[in-house]
């Protein structure tokens, strides 16, 4: 097949001799001797075009430069002809045996760089590969990314949530800590290959899924981003709605209920709160990736200040940290919950790495911008699981103090900001800073991967601002305020719903980077497409990747339609009664979702790909120059 991986043979011509510094094609090496550190290679994929350029006096090539961990330079030339006398050939065990030991991941050098002769529909600026001159994000820009992101206020009610559900206040903390250590791996893992490559989401998916197959991951990705950029923009469009009522001394129930409009499920002053503040991250967005990382940077100690001093408030008002944090979990012996821990833990761990899964899979488009893979692998470190949990801890030990303070307790943060009552500045400051923790998290984590997707669809056609508006305008019309009014909907239909999307994808492009590709990518052919191109596999989709997703979501369809109440009430409990067993496994793999999905898509694709692999050794020719 075309796109097998070719083989290497051995040539009975010693390694150790000193061959020639450039082949040029079947008779046209030069005398020139040069050490054989430095190596070229014939990938798969290229005989079709080679036989046209040794028909011609012209030889097309392509040149990419990877360096080794001897900081040699090791060039993989396209030619498709025989070797010339004067080129050393190895088998592909051998070379795997004779290669010098990869180098840890975080000392990878990055190896970025423009592709060769792109073709014009794959490749625009925004698509292209950052080169190191150009990287901007040290370990203090992803630190301080990742505070903009976890300081939010979706991730202030999750842990709410945990507590609704019956967890006492350290299980929930515990419950997002250990979720949040788990989803680092595919975070770092996933960045790395951004890093290496400066490639962003879209780009790196072509590898496991083809050039045209490479949309569906990203698509997917980008509705998904959708869905909570409305989410987000809502919460946003609720500060200022909450602002304006306070600065007037009106009842923000009162006024919603006085202007609502009945077929949006929204009043008309919230509605205009939310169309301004929906324009205020468009504003952004088309300034540019630059500017987000502007204002992340400086975000990040503002929302760290107003976090603690909400705390220290909540605190001296409630005269200690409230009951809710001593009471006892739900599930005790004797609780009303006894014996359903695990049912409910289980869950929520998959929930809560369900929360950050579409990070975990377009961190490239943040990582491309990374200094070095250790300011990567630190920035990510530090800012995801000891700012979650330590954020997680402020919002469940500030909503124990509410309920001492008002009566009950406000799991919202922007409710509890309006009943607050400190003044009208001081109402001003603390939703301003609500403002911003909105708009920090929204642009970074809901605009550029929808927005970097819908560019992949076109890229010479649709820019990165473009996308941007197209995933604002997405985002709004899925009404999000709707999704956000039921909390059990929240996490069992929407959270885990779209991680049983994205785990498999997740898995499969783990798998092949790192087990397929060993850490190895052909720059040149993530920008090219058509025939004996290295990832067109069969017409643009790697068949393999998508055989392995579709296997990885299967699983998980049963569980989510009786979730999600795509099967009525009525026949769901009758298939509850008929079928007990079956339903309660359904809901079981439902309830780890993302793991099922990450590890069949990820087990698959490497079977799949082990085969093929196998198939094509017999193509591959290694030369050494």
């Amino acid at each position: 097949h075309r796109h097998h991986r070719p083989r290497q043979v051995q040539h009975p011509r010693s390694r150790l001799e000193p061959a020639t510094s450039a082949v040029m094609g079947p008779g046209l090496a030069t005398a020139s001797p040069a050490p054989v550190a430095s190596s070229r290679v014939v990938t798969r994929g290229e005989a079709g075009r080679a036989d046209k350029a040794c028909a011609t006096p012209r030889i097309s090539r392509r040149v990419a430069t990877q360096a080794s961990s001897s900081s040699t330079a090791a060039r993989r030339v396209r030619l498709g002809a025989s070797p010339s006398p004067t080129s050393t050939i190895v088998s592909s065990r051998a070379s795997r045996r004779v290669r010098p030991a990869a180098a840890s991941l975080l000392d990878d050098p990055i190896e970025a760089r423009p592709p060769n002769e792109p073709s014009a529909d794959l490749l625009n600026e925004d698509l292209a590969p950052v080169a190191p001159a150009q990287r901007t994000f040290t370990t203090y820009d992803i630190a301080a990314l990742w505070i903009g992101l976890v300081v939010c206020v979706p991730a202030y009610t999750l842990a709410g949530s945990v507590i609704d559900l019956g967890m006492s206040a350290a299980q929930g903390i515990a419950c997002i800590a250990i979720a949040n250590l788990i989803v680092l791996l595919p975070m770092v893992l996933n960045g790395h290959a951004g890093c290496k490559y400066g490639v962003p989401f879209p780009v790196l998916a072509r590898s496991a899924f083809g050039i045209k197959g490479a949309n569906v991951p990203a698509v997917m990705r980008a509705l998904v981003g959708c869905g909570w950029f409305g989410i987000q923009t809502h919460v946003g469009g609720q500060a200022i709605f909450a602002i304006a009522c306070a600065a007037l001394k009106l009842s923000t129930a009162g006024v919603a209920s006085a202007h609502l409009v009945p077929a949006l499920g929204i009043s008309s002053y919230e509605l205009l709160c939310y169309v301004a503040f929906w324009a205020a991250q468009v504003a952004v967005v088309v300034k540019g990736i630059e500017s987000i990382r502007v204002v992340e940077k400086y975000a990040a100690p503002v929302l760290i200040v107003l976090c603690v001093s909400l705390f220290v408030w909540a605190y001296a008002a409630a005269g200690g940290l409230g009951a809710m944090l001593s009471s006892p979990s739900a599930f005790v012996v004797g609780g009303p919950k006894e014996g359903q821990f695990l049912s409910v833990f289980l869950p929520m761990i998959t929930a809560v790495v369900g929360f950050w899964a579409t990070l975990s899979l377009n961190i490239s488009d943040f990582t491309r911008y990374a200094t070095s893979q250790k300011a990567q692998f630190k920035g990510q470190t530090i800012g995801l699981p000891f700012f979650m949990a330590a954020f997680s801890f402020m919002s469940v030990a500030i909503t124990s103090c509410s309920a001492v303070i008002f009566g009950t307790a406000v799991a919202d943060p922007v409710a509890l900001l309006a009943k607050a009552d400190g003044g009208p500045l001081t109402t001003a400051v603390a939703m301003g800073g609500l403002l911003v923790a909105t708009l920090s998290t929204n642009i970074a984590a809901n605009i550029v991967a929808p927005a970097n997707a819908f560019v992949n669809l076109a890229p010479s056609k649709l820019s990165f601002r473009a996308g941007g508006i197209t995933t604002a305008v997405l985002g709004t019309a899925i009404l999000p305020w709707r999704l956000m009014a039921d909390a059990s909907g929240y996490i069992f239909v929407w959270l885990i719903g779209y991680s049983a999307l994205l785990g498999p994808i997740a898995g499969i492009m783990i798998a092949d980077y790192f087990l397929v590709r060993r850490r190895t990518l052909d720059v040149d052919a993530l920008y090219e497409s058509g025939e004996g191109t290295a990832y067109w596999y069969e017409n643009g989709f790697n068949t393999r990747a998508m055989w392995a997703f579709a296997a990885g979501v299967a699983p998980n369809v049963p569980g989510f339609a009786l979730s999600a109440g795509i099967v009525p009430a009525a026949a769901a409990q009758s298939l509850r009664v008929s079928f007990p067993g079956a339903i309660r496994a359904f809901d079981v793999v439902y309830g780890y979702a993302w793991f099922v999905g990450f590890f069949v898509g990820a087990g698959l694709y490497l079977a799949l790909m082990r085969g093929e692999s196998r198939a094509g050794e017999n193509e591959e020719v290694l030369y050494t120059a």
